[in-house]
């Protein structure tokens, strides 16, 4: 087993950095270096497993070993996929299986290092050091970048697909957890769940004092799998559900506003999210 290293200075903070790695878009632009259409399906917690896959449904299982914000992410890879399917460890995987992959980022005054450490046998040395490279200067690029083009909250929920998707589709349920605090409310809810149509939520302070419409148009709807829609500012989002590891991991990727912080828009989603999950589960 050796481990090959490779670094990159980058002229942003170390949370831009963070993100511009671990948000889906980004995530989803810079493993183009490897493979086209590479994503990975996880809880994104210390602990969680997570597939690596291309678009074909093949690709890697690993586990999250280590996970400290806008510092380091550690992945302990363990077998391979095969349309969806993880695949017992025959002696060919043996060979790697328990490699880690790890992602350091240190710096100070608005430049971070991204430092990536990765175990490999021999067979693959080639392939990370022609691959790697060219994937951490698109890291670089998105980071560097004035725009951010889209933000990615998420939750894992021990709840089935079957009712996630209707929790978060029908007006009976919205109204019982789309709200960031328990200073606020949503009065009303009203979803036409098809291409086309459109839903609005309002969400009010319980005060009476502040009260806004939330709404949207459909542009895609894939049962228990994915919802898209745009915004009445014309904003895009991608809701994504999916299932790993016996939880049901649903996440949310909106492009955002220029009015709020880019921090105040995440925390806001999340909070949302956090709130489904408690009504939900």
């Amino acid at each position: 087993m050796k481990t090959i290293q490779f670094t990159v200075e980058i002229k942003a903070p170390k949370e831009k950095v963070w993100y511009s790695l671990w948000d889906d878009e980004n995530y989803e632009t810079w493993t183009e270096a490897f493979c086209e259409g590479s994503h990975a399906v996880s809880g994104w917690e210390e602990g969680n497993k997570i597939h690596f896959l291309d678009p074909k449904g093949s690709g890697m299982a690993s586990r999250i070993v280590e996970k400290k914000p806008y510092d380091s992410m550690v992945f302990t890879h363990i077998t391979e996929i095969v349309n969806h399917e993880e695949q017992p460890i025959s002696e060919a995987i043996q060979k790697w299986s328990g490699c880690k992959e790890q992602y350091k980022l240190t710096g100070e005054n608005g430049t971070t290092t991204l430092n990536v450490e990765v175990e490999s046998i021999e067979e693959y040395e080639d392939f990370f050091n022609n691959m790697f490279p060219n994937a951490l200067q698109k890291i670089k690029a998105i980071a560097e970048d004035g725009k951010t083009k889209s933000i990615a909250v998420r939750v894992s929920l021990d709840s089935p697909v079957e009712k996630v998707w209707d929790y978060f589709t029908k007006p009976e349920h919205i109204v019982n957890w789309n709200f960031a605090n328990d200073d606020w409310h949503c009065p009303k809810a009203e979803n036409n769940l098809e291409v086309g149509k459109q839903f609005v939520s309002t969400m009010a302070s319980k005060d009476g004092a502040n009260s806004f419409d939330f709404s949207g148009t459909y542009t895609e709807i894939i049962p228990h799998k994915k919802i898209a829609y745009t915004m009445g500012d014309g904003r895009k989002v991608t809701v994504k559900f999916d299932v790993l590891d016996g939880k049901t991991i649903l996440t949310e990727i909106f492009e955002p506003e220029s009015t709020n912080s880019l921090d105040l828009q995440r925390g806001g989603w999340q909070c949302i999210l956090d709130n489904f999950k408690k009504y939900t589960d």
